[in-house]
């Protein structure tokens, strides 16, 4: 909840800005209060007496508005909120963000305030993928602007990709971890990988495993509340998507090769995916029949990508902190030390994933953490208890004292 806590909320030019109306109930209706500043562009989108009626306050969007600043100075406007949110927030005022400008009172307000800030980015794909842009977002991530989103999916222009703006929902669940007081990971970036990939044999068909993607979810939710920014990277599951964190959907490896990549450099990588470890060499485009006789025939294979050992060698990209999983049926801690100088990956949990077990589905996990030092047997602990154990260790290794 938000019970009293008061947000600032900086809406910018452009056609997500429609979301802030929805925004701004959902903050006040989890018990906020909420003022909001509107800048000239966004205005051509919503209006300043929509934002009024829903935050029963007043609008600001003039710096030079004598009324304004005698009643309410942009100094006081930025130092008397708990955290700013800036959503939509466009590529253009990313980039004043990341250049010190201060030439409206929206810019000036985020460059003046001593509160932490959330950026919510909308933009058309490629403008998101844009050199400038991924850069001036990297540059405002070391300076501790939290992000959420963008999303993947249509977007008004009808293009398809990254760039829609996080939903109000989800906004509101990064509001809530930001303001929690016990946040060790704050500032840093994390990334992690869950559930099964689906390896197509043709449209119909496909080679797959029993992941439920329990585990890795759990994970994703216990480093974004402990304050990392977290991308969830994630093959098909029916889970609810964890709260706070940016969730990227896949379904082969290669695809989940690819987000992943996109999602570097970041300081944790926690790859608990079961991927699959072959694929179709030659996938049809068609259903296969019974007629062809493919049941005589022999489909040919040839392996996926190693995703946690290209994260592990990825040079100046590489996590500061890399961590695998080993599930296994056999021989479990033994193959779980190989498989950690394989991968060249910092820990490994190995765990059972053996008829019997329910680790697949189920929700609880035995583990065997794995690294330079002596190996360490867990108990039988639910996923969430394994996920929290987890994190505190990596906060113990790189987290912010």
């Amino acid at each position: 909840m938000l019970r009293e806590k008061r947000i600032l909320l900086v809406v910018t030019g452009g056609i997500a800005a429609f979301k802030s109306l929805d925004l701004v109930r959902q903050i006040r209706s989890a018990g906020g209060k909420v003022r909001t500043i509107l800048t000239q562009s966004a205005s051509e989108f919503v209006t300043p007496l929509s934002l009024q009626a829903l935050t029963e306050d007043k609008v600001y969007s003039d710096i030079f508005s004598l009324t304004d600043e005698s009643e309410m100075g942009h100094i006081q406007l930025s130092r008397k909120a708990d955290l700013i949110v800036v959503a939509p927030a466009t590529a253009n005022f990313m980039a004043k963000m990341r250049a010190g400008i201060s030439d409206d009172l929206a810019s000036t307000v985020v460059l003046a305030t001593d509160k932490p800030i959330i950026v919510a980015p909308a933009m058309n794909v490629r403008m998101w993928d844009k050199a400038a842009t991924q850069e001036n977002i990297s540059v405002l991530k070391d300076r501790g602007i939290q992000f959420v989103g963008p999303n993947d999916g249509e977007m008004a222009c009808g293009e398809y990709g990254l760039g829609r703006m996080s939903e109000p929902s989800e906004i509101i669940d990064a509001i809530q971890l930001a303001l929690r007081p016990n946040r060790p990971l704050h500032g840093k970036s994390a990334l992690v990988t869950a559930g099964p990939t689906w390896e197509p044999i043709d449209p119909v068909r496909f080679i797959a495993n029993r992941s439920s993607g329990k585990q890795g979810y759990a994970i994703a939710e216990e480093l974004a509340a402990a304050g990392a920014e977290t991308t969830l990277v994630t093959g098909p599951t029916n889970l609810t998507r964890p709260r706070g964190v940016r969730v990227l959907e896949i379904e082969t490896a290669d695809e989940m090769l690819a987000r992943c990549i996109e999602c570097l450099p970041a300081n944790i990588a926690v790859c608990s995916a079961a991927v699959a470890d072959w694929k179709v060499a030659h996938k049809s485009d068609q259903k296969i029949k019974k007629r062809s006789q493919i049941g005589q025939e022999a489909i040919s294979l040839k392996q996926n990508p190693d995703i946690l050992k290209t994260i592990s060698n990825a040079g100046n990209n590489r996590p500061d902190l890399v961590i695998g999983f080993a599930a296994e049926t056999e021989d479990i801690l033994s193959n779980g030390i190989r498989k950690l100088k394989e991968k060249s990956c910092d820990w490994i949990l190995a765990n059972d994933v053996g008829a019997g077990t329910q680790t697949f589905g189920g929700d609880s996990n035995a583990i065997h953490f794995i690294s330079k030092d002596e190996p360490e047997a867990w108990p039988v602990l639910k996923k969430k208890e394994v996920a929290h154990n987890l994190v505190k260790k990596i906060v113990d290794q790189i987290g912010v004292v």
